[in-house]
């Protein structure tokens, strides 16, 4: 009876995100994804241009190695975007700092799609146990919202190169905050990402050596199936489905599969820790499991916590406590095998 209503109170969630989006056209836009293809028109052509995205170490490697250009003030980090856009405010990446008042351990927060509030509950909870957070704006999210906008359409949308690039941007400003943050002194630097976000921090994980720990939330590999299958993206499917099949979306977004990087997150100074809700209607409990077992196929031991929640419900009690309580002992465990054991 209670996971019965609990599902309800998911779809009834589902359905006020919703409320507000339309679908749009589909479009490849080459030159967003890979700069320079302004010229790049078929389908196949964007699909060989992925497939060499796909094993190039440089693509989401930093464009540049400055560390100018960062502000702070009264709590918040702000810093110019290595990626320029043709929306002014999404070309500023800010950041909100709760500080430990430690140098020991700084945390990362990439947050879900459509987020509408930071995390603040979070944010204070591992402060206070010497983990200074870190809470960035994702593209076309908070402050970095286009303007007229009622959600992060250009964050995840048909327009298949807009996309890419949008999640190439988010990957390569958190390379760039964790480089300042190294450079602020910080000796450990760990990721949380959370639905789309743990796309994002896992990406950041699998291609920065300066990431010790990172804990993903609700995620999977293939971002095209959860698009394709999850309740979230109907509308993109929607938008989608006239043009392309599931196995070509799969083609054109391979360089967004994390299951394209494990190798990079079983390196052996990479410690995982992962959530999963086993009713999730978002990011499909399949889709979870084949990454989790692409993960210990490439040698990775990650640390799971399966919950009996929906995608939603994860945000409630007791669900939320039982996770964050697992993230806290991940994060403030020094001895991998103990932890593992």
């Amino acid at each position: 009876m209670y996971h019965s209503w609990l599902d309800r109170w998911d779809e009834r969630r589902a359905r006020r995100g919703e409320e507000e989006k339309k679908t749009t056209d589909f479009v490849l836009d080459a030159e967003r994804a890979f700069p320079g293809a302004e010229k790049i028109a078929s389908f196949e052509e964007f699909c060989v241009l992925a497939a060499q995205a796909v094993v190039d170490p440089s693509f989401f490697d930093a464009l540049s190695v400055s560390e100018q250009g960062f502000e702070r003030l009264d709590g918040w980090l702000k810093f110019p975007s290595d990626i320029s856009t043709d929306i002014e405010e999404n070309n500023v990446v800010w950041a909100k700092i709760t500080e430990s008042g430690s140098f020991d351990q700084a945390m990362v927060i990439f947050h879900h799609w459509n987020a509408s509030a930071r995390n603040r509950q979070i944010a204070n909870f591992f402060s206070q146990r010497g983990i200074t957070v870190v809470e960035i704006a994702m593209p076309y999210h908070f402050e970095r919202s286009r303007p007229g906008s009622v959600h992060a359409d250009y964050m995840l949308s048909p327009n298949i190169g807009r996309t890419i690039q949008s999640v190439r941007q988010a990957v390569l400003d958190g390379r760039k905050l964790i480089r300042w943050l190294k450079s602020e002194g910080y000796r450990e630097i760990s990721v949380l990402g959370m639905s789309l976000g743990s796309w994002v921090a896992g990406m950041v994980a699998a291609h920065d050596s300066a990431v010790s720990k990172a804990s993903l939330f609700l995620t999977a590999g293939s971002l095209a199936d959860m698009v394709w299958t999850g309740r979230a993206t109907r509308l993109i499917r929607d938008s989608l489905e006239p043009e392309i099949e599931l196995t070509d979306l799969r083609r054109v977004w391979g360089p967004l599969n994390l299951e394209n990087y494990v190798h990079g997150l079983a390196r052996p100074d990479l410690e995982l820790h992962v959530v999963l809700a086993k009713r999730d209607k978002v990011v499909l409990p399949e889709l979870s499991e084949r990454f989790m077992q692409r993960l210990k196929d490439a040698g990775a031991r990650p640390n799971i916590l399966e919950l009996n929640c929906g995608h939603y419900s994860l945000a409630m009690p007791p669900y939320i406590l039982l996770a964050g309580l697992s993230l806290k002992r991940f994060l403030t465990c020094a001895d991998k095998s103990a932890r593992r054991a």
